[in-house]
């Protein structure tokens, strides 16, 4: 008798499942032992052959193949998997049953923890994150700069969609919770949320006025003196001020100790995207340094290494935490 089961296991950070059939009779088990069993088996776990060419490819006389073949189907680990008429005969087929075999003793069973593993590719996320996921769901407002001209330099914020790539991202280490989690610049500024709340403000200082609320507080800064100038890590150090630089940051909220501050941004929109890029497509990289500082963070440069004219790849080109 062959029992069919779900193996269930983690590979590089990804839970994994696939068929498994569990031999129970151990003359069964000897079959398959048989070291030219197992070279078939190996075989036909990837392509589908006939047993001529099993012969041919593992230089073997036909006969024996013929024998292993047999065997194997007896024991319910090859199947046919098609026949061909030839010269008059009819030819056969087969492929392995399973793409995994085993043996199994009683006992041993224990519940697993489907989300913890699920959660375990983006574990740097997780913690990078941790203050503002609470039972599992998202609590915190994506802060993004007003469309209309606003603020004291009468800008325009052309970076706002890029909340929806981070919520998407956001959807995959915690739940999204059904009350509306994205506010205005503006709206933020004039409901006084950002001192009862952990914020995520996307975009620069120029076009997003709680980023620039926060600037004089991060580690690593947009020059005060002219926001479209760069960012400074360090009073002696030199500003990074291509457009596709951007920062990722992370502080306590200076007006309440128990929130957090989280600042997502570029000198221009399109260092805003490559900081996006990062903190999602490349978080595990990106986040591995992270060790719940209360001050982090790093200056990111997006690049088009295949000149499509998208970013396709981000490198940190600064660190700071304190």
């Amino acid at each position: 008798m062959l029992t069919e089961k779900t193996l269930v296991y983690l590979a590089n950070g990804r839970v994994l499942g696939k068929k498994i059939v569990v031999f129970d009779n151990v003359e069964h088990i000897r079959v398959l032992s048989n070291p030219l069993a197992w070279q078939i088996m190996g075989l036909l776990s990837d392509t589908p052959m006939y047993p001529i060419e099993i012969a041919k490819k593992l230089k073997i006389y036909e006969q024996s193949a013929y024998y292993y073949v047999r065997k194997l189907v007896e024991i319910g680990a090859l199947e046919e998997a098609g026949t061909s008429h030839v010269r008059g005969g009819t030819a056969r087929l087969y492929h392995s049953s399973s793409p995994a075999f085993g043996i199994e003793m009683s006992g041993g069973e224990r519940q697993l923890d489907f989300q913890t593993h699920a959660n375990y590719e983006h574990r740097h996320a997780r913690k990078f994150f941790n203050d503002y996921i609470v039972n599992n769901s998202f609590k915190g407002l994506i802060i993004v700069g007003a469309p209309d001209p606003h603020g004291p330099y009468r800008s325009s914020a052309r970076d706002g969609h890029y909340a929806v790539h981070l919520a998407f991202f956001l959807g995959t280490i915690s739940n999204i919770p059904s009350e509306f989690i994205v506010k205005l610049d503006a709206d933020a500024k004039a409901e006084k949320v950002i001192e009862e709340n952990n914020l995520i403000s996307i975009g620069g200082p120029g076009t997003n006025i709680i980023t620039a609320e926060f600037n004089k507080f991060l580690p690593i800064k947009f020059n005060e003196k002219n926001f479209w100038s760069g960012l400074i890590a360090g009073s002696s150090a030199k500003p990074y001020n291509l457009d596709n630089q951007g920062l990722i940051a992370k502080i306590k909220n200076p007006y309440n100790d128990g929130k957090n501050i989280i600042v997502v941004a570029g000198v221009r929109s399109i260092g805003t995207k490559s900081a996006v890029i990062a903190l999602t497509n490349y978080s595990e990289e990106i986040l591995k340094s992270y060790q719940n500082e209360e001050e982090w963070a790093l200056v990111v440069q997006g690049f088009d290494m295949n000149a499509d004219g998208k970013i396709d790849h981000v490198d940190i080109i600064s660190e700071v935490t304190t």
